[in-house]
């Protein structure tokens, strides 16, 4: 099992979602004290979890395909260039 600080994984998160996602343990600290512990999901578990959420309404579990005509689709109307802005606000965040 790993063990990372909070602010490391922060800046490498996708590093280590990498090691959970072949099958390994990865323990969170913040100031040397465990807090967390990240832990692969068993593939059924994720969908039960998701047919869970559709029945209540939550979500819709997609087939996985994209239509045909989706690229042929006109994009969404922004006039106050919402959508832009909140981008550019994140961005400027470094997220």
């Amino acid at each position: 099992m790993q063990t990372t600080a909070v602010a490391q994984l922060k800046a490498t998160l996708s590093k280590y979602l990498l090691i959970v996602k072949s099958g390994e343990e990865v323990m969170v600290t913040e100031r040397g004290k465990p807090i967390a512990k990240m832990i692969p999901v068993k593939r059924g578990e994720i969908t039960t979890y998701m047919a869970d959420m559709e029945r209540a309404g939550i979500m819709k579990v997609g087939t996985g395909q994209i239509p045909p005509n989706f690229w042929d689709r006109p994009c969404p109307k922004d006039p106050k260039g919402r959508g832009r802005k909140a981008l550019l606000q994140e961005r400027e965040k470094g997220r």
